[in-house]
């Protein structure tokens, strides 16, 4: 079992809530009706959360595609919306506006969709958060998605039908981890499932993909010959109920800061996944006092090429 000092579990509590709270958000249910944000009284308030500020821009910058910054601290202009529907896929809770990546994302996931569905028999993927129209950081739920770099797609196949607008919203994932969470529920996590997260691990521009230590524990152990994509897939929190596609920073996108490559071991021995079995970490016990929620993130401490985007003129 792997020590740690107070502190740091202290630490490792509160982002270990801030990432399940995103890894939830397949499960929150959205609005058929959302109300649209109210205008901020002093939009040039440097206190004021670059959230606030991002999530109140419903359509992409105009220009070129480009990535400025990391996953928690960036944001893209000329962004491309996925499509809500396609003979393969289909975009889920539209109400949040998420459904914006960079244009090599959206094609990667147009490409797993087919390739699910011919390597898998995949009746299609449900397409969970990728980025808002600008990037940024989000008013709930992620701590990254901010470049258009980031995208969650859902462990439920897609239904053998076009989602209502209320199906979208109101929908939940399917939960794929065993209640005592040691491994995953073989009633619903089938070996179709491990197809596809092959599909996406095999994906060259592919840097990451994050799972519950329990699906990656099951990929450990039903993964046949050619097992090289194992080293891709990474246990994270809050991730039962999807998996999290992260894409290396596209040549040429200098202002993009990625992050350094990972060990080509599968990752799959005992001691790689001990950690996440531990007690400390299926049973964290909380802090004796919580800590501090820390003010957010600011414009002005984002990389400034971003202020450019957020104040750029609308894509047609």
């Amino acid at each position: 079992m792997i020590s740690m000092s107070p502190r740091r579990l202290v630490s490792l509590l509160l982002f270990m809530t801030l990432l399940t709270a995103g890894g939830a958000l397949a499960q929150d249910k959205g609005s058929v009706n959302p109300k649209p944000l109210p205008p901020l009284a002093n939009p040039n308030d440097p206190s004021i959360g670059a959230k606030e500020l991002f999530a109140r821009k419903l359509l992409p910058s105009k220009g070129p595609a480009h990535v400025i910054g990391s996953y928690t601290k960036g944001c893209i202009g000329g962004a491309e919306r996925m499509p809500l529907n396609g003979d393969d896929w289909q975009v889920m809770r539209l109400s949040r506006n998420r459904n914006f990546g960079h244009p090599a994302m959206i094609a990667l996931i147009k490409r797993l969709a087919a390739r699910a569905h011919k390597d898998a028999g995949w009746p299609g993927i449900l397409v969970g958060d990728i980025a808002q129209p600008r990037g940024g950081p989000a008013l709930s739920g992620h701590a990254s998605h901010q470049i258009g770099l980031d995208a969650d797609i859902w462990l439920t196949p897609m239904p053998d039908h076009r989602l209502s607008r209320e199906e979208r919203e109101e929908m939940s994932a399917v939960m794929m981890v065993r209640q005592d969470r040691l491994d995953i529920d073989p009633k619903v996590f089938t070996p179709s499932h491990v197809l596809v997260l092959r599909d996406a691990a095999q994906e060259p521009a592919v840097q990451r993909i994050f799972v519950n230590a329990a699906i990656k524990k099951a990929l450990c152990r039903e993964a046949k010959a050619d097992r090289s994509w194992l080293s891709k897939i990474r246990p994270w929190w809050g991730h039962d109920y999807h998996f999290h596609i992260r894409m290396r920073c596209p040549p040429g996108a200098g202002e993009c800061e990625g992050q350094p490559s990972q060990s080509e071991d599968e990752g799959c021995k005992d001691a790689d996944l001990a950690y996440w079995f531990s007690d400390a970490v299926l049973h964290p016990k909380p802090p004796p006092e919580p800590p501090k929620p820390k003010p957010p993130m600011t414009l002005a401490q984002m990389p400034a090429a971003c202020k450019a985007v957020l104040h750029a003129a609308d894509a047609k």
